[in-house]
């Protein structure tokens, strides 16, 4: 069954309850999002899932050349970062869209939708 990393966005820079306005919809947030967690895991979608720290603790590193070069900061300088994803399986992107727009409303957050590469998906690329 195909795979599909759900990305969850939202600010760089999170506010004392993350992106959310107050306590109680934070964890209102985080038990919306148990829900729906186990709902993907009693379907047989759930693959993996988890949050992350905000963007200004991750470090990059660039090993290309002789001396891995590691800066400081997120990748990409912007107003909004990935702060969570699931890993799911579904039997087609309709069903991971769908699938999406749940865990959209029960994070709270903007989620996008991006299949794995796999074998499968190279060898109809190139037509095998």
């Amino acid at each position: 069954m195909p795979r599909y990393l759900l990305s969850v966005y939202g600010p760089a820079e999170r506010m004392k309850y993350g992106d959310h306005p107050s306590k109680e919809a934070m964890l209102q947030a985080f038990a919306d999002t148990g829900v729906f967690n186990e709902k993907l895991q009693r379907d047989g979608h759930f693959v993996f899932a988890d949050g992350l720290e905000q963007a200004t603790t991750a470090s990059v590193v660039d090993g290309r050349g002789d001396d891995p070069v590691v800066t400081d900061g997120p990748y990409l300088e912007s107003k909004e970062h990935i702060g969570g994803f699931w890993v799911i399986e579904a039997s087609d992107l309709d069903e991971a869209l769908a699938l999406a727009a749940e865990g959209s409303k029960a994070c709270r957050g903007k989620v996008e939708v991006r299949p794995f590469h796999t074998e499968e998906s190279i060898r109809a690329m190139l037509g095998d």
